[in-house]
């Protein structure tokens, strides 16, 4: 199925939400304790899984970071791990680029799908393969060089949460309600079955259609289904939907509660992002406005290389094009050198024909 333009609806993905949630809620927080605040929130901020990754070795080209010098791109990875785990081997299922416009304010929401086609670096050797095993063969920190490379981005930070941090958010706000549709059951008491499994849970099963009161497994469940009609596509709108309802149910919370939140969901985050620079992204967070959400590539095909399914782009130049007009207002976009020869390995790799 082709890749259009994921526009709108002004919502965001969870796990971008979820990050900003807290950190407004810990704003909230101190404002209601008065001068203790920035003491505890910086032992709030002590509680982040923070780790340092090389820099100098993330694909950033020096005319791309030129180009985007007042935009502040990180990346938003969501890792299919099942348990408190974000080491090598986990795939990132879900990669948002959190694009802000460091002078308006405005921040734009690049999700990018997990079998797209492009460089990623094993074992320190370059190769065309889907973007989702970037992070498993190396981490945020390689995840990031093939998004640089492949996009023509400046990403240096990053925020990763894997499948217990969206559970405990759930669990926190005392479950989500949800909208249940028949045809999404089977699939969800699957993903619920398989995570109890995996991950020494007790979930139990959805029985009823309808609007439902979900755990936090629950909902993860229903996040993940994406084999009823719409596919992967529908798997967005799910994750939209709850973190719609993460927001409604958020806003009926008294400090107390918001506290315990920011307490259960702050452990289980990880990023490169030191105390500071949070301290320094709350005004912004705060008031931010979004501008859009973009789906991306924009334009892909299906294409079985090898045995194995990918989500071919059509062309990795034009897309890119298309996204520094769209998300950073540049006109006529000249791609980098680097973007230029990966073009041309896809369309070699691929068979593409115009």
């Amino acid at each position: 199925m082709p890749a259009k333009r994921m526009k709108a609806t002004k919502k965001m993905n969870i796990l971008l939400k979820i990050f900003i949630i807290v950190i407004v809620v810990l704003l909230v927080i101190a404002l209601g304790i008065g001068t203790a605040g920035y003491v505890y929130i910086n032992q709030m901020l002590g509680k982040l899984n923070q780790e340092e990754i090389d820099t100098t070795q993330i694909g950033i080209d020096e005319q791309v970071s030129k180009r985007l010098k007042g935009y502040r791109n990180i990346a938003i990875l969501g890792i299919d791990s099942r348990a408190d785990d974000y080491g090598l081997g986990n795939r990132s299922d879900c990669i948002i680029v959190a694009s802000l416009n460091q002078n308006t304010n405005e921040i734009n929401l690049i999700s990018v799908y997990r079998d797209t086609y492009m460089y990623v670096a094993q074992n320190k050797t370059r190769r065309l393969d889907k973007i989702t095993h970037a992070y498993a063969y190396g981490g945020a920190q390689n995840t990031l060089k093939s998004l640089n490379e492949a996009l023509d981005l400046n990403i240096s930070e990053y925020i990763t949460v894997n499948f217990d941090a969206v559970m405990s958010a759930v669990d926190a706000l005392d479950g989500i309600y949800i909208d249940i549709q028949a045809d999404e059951i089977k699939h969800i008491n699957k993903y619920i079955d398989d995570m109890n499994l995996e991950m020494n849970k007790h979930g139990t099963h959805v029985t009823k259609t309808g609007n439902q009161k979900l755990t936090g497994i629950q909902a993860l469940a229903y996040s993940r289904v994406r084999y009823t009609e719409g596919g992967d596509y529908k798997r967005t709108e799910r994750i939209r939907t709850v973190i719609t309802a993460m927001l409604n149910k958020a806003k009926t919370l008294n400090i107390i509660r918001l506290n315990n939140f920011a307490d259960t969901i702050l452990p289980v985050i990880k990023t490169n992002i030191s105390s500071s620079d949070i301290w320094g992204l709350m005004p912004s967070l705060a008031s931010l406005k979004v501008k859009d959400n973009l789906g991306w590539p924009y334009e892909t095909r299906g294409a079985t290389i090898n045995g194995v399914w990918y989500g071919v782009p059509e062309t990795l130049e034009s897309n890119v094009v298309k996204l520094h007009k769209e998300a950073y207002g540049q006109e006529n976009y000249e791609p980098s050198d680097t973007v230029k020869e990966m073009n041309e390995e896809i369309i070699r790799k691929s068979e593409y024909k115009k």
